[in-house]
């Protein structure tokens, strides 16, 4: 079964709110046909204050401030795009254009929830 575009972001959003995101990870990744990266909790020195979650592109890793953030779709999606652009070989991305990817695949969790997609 092939799904569409708005169908992969949905479902990705859903496994996250239903506390699976490292099962999201793994959607995502074999979307875009990407390594898997790995997903934590803590800080990298000097990178965290303030901010839900890093990328590392040297550990190939999403480490989130505290747990909850794992569970929160605009913090692990914004991460993702930074894999994606990292691991592609292209710019790393802006974080205006990590924060436009995440909220794309909210808007189509939101579409499918409310019925319009």
């Amino acid at each position: 079964m092939n799904l569409s575009q708005g169908e992969v972001r949905a479902g990705v959003v859903a496994l996250i709110l239903d506390s699976k995101p490292e099962e999201a990870i793994r959607v995502l990744s074999r979307w875009y046909r990407v390594s898997e990266p790995r997903l934590g909790v803590g800080v990298f020195e000097g990178k965290t204050k303030g901010v839900a979650a890093v990328y590392s592109p040297r550990r190939k890793e999403i480490l989130a401030a505290n747990r909850e953030f794992l569970y929160d779709p605009f913090v692990i999606i914004h991460e993702f795009y930074h894999h994606l652009r990292s691991v592609s070989g292209k710019h790393r991305g802006t974080e205006k254009q990590a924060d436009r990817f995440a909220l794309e695949f909210i808007a189509a969790y939101w579409q499918t929830a409310s019925g319009t997609a």
